[in-house]
């Protein structure tokens, strides 16, 4: 009895837990009907964030673009790298190498070579005085071979070699009449010869030393003592003596194959600093406006050979056929598009991609992995999409981002240019590295006050650094040519 009880107690509990796990079952049913529903609804309500904030970004990106708030930075824009606002991003990002700084195993040293005896003003001989075996005494008289050598520079004191020019009275002896000798006019000039002339106008236009910088230059190292007038006069004197030389180079500079223009602010009796360079020739020229017509004064009036430049307006009323577009300047233009935001985005990454592409083809050409013919071959699928995409950029109805496309695409003759004419770079990088001696000087000195300052910055800036460009002795040229401007010959040619 008692046995069956316990086996309809047993049954009655299995039909317990298989009720209690039907239940179960179907409860944890609904919750997976469940969970798949909020999972798709999850993702439906993902999908429509992602919609929005892309809508966001694209409608934030025609309000910069709208606003102009676009931040120019120096990646985007021709702000130099020490005007970019807080947070901005460094132009050029290098990786770390993990090696240590300085010199490197296996560097070759550039150490200063020896002069030859010649050139030597004096000559130091230390002899040994006993034999370093035996001790015996040496004469001397003893002749024996150099076994090293030692040169080393002092600065004398003073530096400056003072010459007194004097007029002597001789009297006659037959009448008594008084007869006096006449200094001559080119020593009367100044009190400062022509070498010390050149150093006083390369020291305030190369090395970029004030003028009172140079007053105490002269004094404190060279044992000269001058006034602040006496600089501006030697600067004066020295643009004279200049500008005979400096229309040759105007005159070179025209007929010149390829030339490399830029511009840059100026101040006080001109407003901008104009820079044209060859590999031989460069050129300076400060004017009170940026228009087509300075630009006129500097080539000529008759436009010859082709210009690299970047895209300014004044640059667009030069033939096109003779123009070669930077495209360091397009790299910039292109990192603004990604900076606009929205749908600008896609156009300037695939455009900076494009450019990488370019400037790659480049250096093997440069490198001489390719020839002229290979590199136009490999130019032309880089072109096509650029093309493409600028036609993108155009009907993409972004006002900013489309107005940049249209204009590209009218230039695309110049953009391309470097790949066909020999000589002519990608980018205007030549021109922008002459004016930056430029840059310096009017970040230092705030410009010219006067006419006869900026004439100064013109011949002074075009003569060195050509003769520096030749492989001329700088300061030699200068003191030749304040020497023959003040015996009143032609300055000497520069070759």
């Amino acid at each position: 009895m008692d046995d069956g009880l316990a086996s309809m107690e047993v049954c009655f509990n299995c039909l317990e837990l298989g009720k209690r796990n039907q239940q179960l079952t179907r409860r944890v049913a609904d919750l997976s009907r469940r969970n798949r529903v909020l999972r798709r609804g999850r993702l439906r309500d993902q999908a429509k964030i992602r919609e929005l904030n892309s809508k966001v970004a694209l409608l934030e990106g025609e309000l910069r673009e709208a606003r102009g708030e676009v931040r120019a930075t120096a990646r985007n824009s021709s702000l130099p790298p020490s005007a970019n606002p807080p947070g901005a991003a460094k132009p050029v990002v290098k990786k770390p190498t993990g090696r240590p700084t300085g010199a490197q195993r296996g560097h070759q040293g550039h150490g200063r070579k020896l002069l030859p005896p010649e050139q030597v003003d004096h000559i130091v001989q230390y002899r040994p005085t006993e034999c370093e075996r035996c001790g015996t005494a040496l004469p001397p008289s003893l002749p024996g071979p150099v076994e090293a050598r030692h040169q080393q520079a002092e600065l004398l004191r003073p530096a400056v070699e003072m010459t007194e020019h004097q007029a002597i009275g001789c009297q006659c002896p037959k009448c008594g009449c008084i007869s006096r000798g006449q200094i001559p006019a080119s020593v009367l000039r100044s009190v400062c010869g022509p070498r010390l002339s050149a150093a006083i106008g390369y020291l305030s236009a190369c090395a970029l030393v004030s003028r009172r910088g140079v007053e105490e230059v002269m004094g404190v190292l060279l044992g000269m003592e001058l006034s602040l007038g006496s600089v501006c006069a030697r600067e004066g004197e020295l643009s004279e003596a200049l500008a005979e030389p400096y229309e040759q180079l105007k005159q070179e500079m025209r007929q010149a194959a390829v030339k490399y223009v830029d511009e840059t602010g100026w101040k006080r009796a001109a407003q901008w600093l104009w820079v044209a360079a060859t590999t031989e020739v460069v050129v300076f020229l400060c004017s009170q406006v940026r228009t087509y017509a300075v630009l006129r004064r500097l080539l000529g009036q008759k436009l010859h050979g082709w210009i690299c430049s970047d895209r300014h307006g004044i640059y667009g009323k030069c033939p096109k056929k003779r123009r070669g577009l930077c495209w360091a300047h397009l790299k910039r233009d292109f990192q603004r598009l990604v900076d606009r935001g929205g749908a600008s985005v896609p156009i300037g990454l695939e455009a900076l991609a494009i450019t990488r592409e370019v400037f790659h083809r480049w250096r093997w050409f440069r490198r001489g992995r390719i020839g002229r013919s290979g590199l136009q071959r490999q130019l032309k699928p880089l072109r096509r999409r650029m093309r493409q995409l600028l036609k993108r950029g155009a009907a993409s109805g972004i006002n900013k981002t489309a107005g940049l496309c249209r204009r590209l695409l009218v230039l695309e003759g110049p953009m391309w240019r470097f790949a066909y004419v020999q000589g002519l770079e990608p980018t205007n990088n030549l021109a922008e590295r002459m004016l930056r001696r430029g840059v310096l000087w009017r970040k230092r000195s705030f410009g010219s006050h006067s006419r006869g300052g900026c004439r100064f910055v013109e011949r002074m800036l075009s003569v060195t650094m050509t003769v520096r460009m030749r492989g001329g002795d700088v300061l030699a040229y200068l003191a030749s040519a304040v020497a023959a401007h003040r015996e009143g010959h032609p300055a000497p040619a520069l070759n």
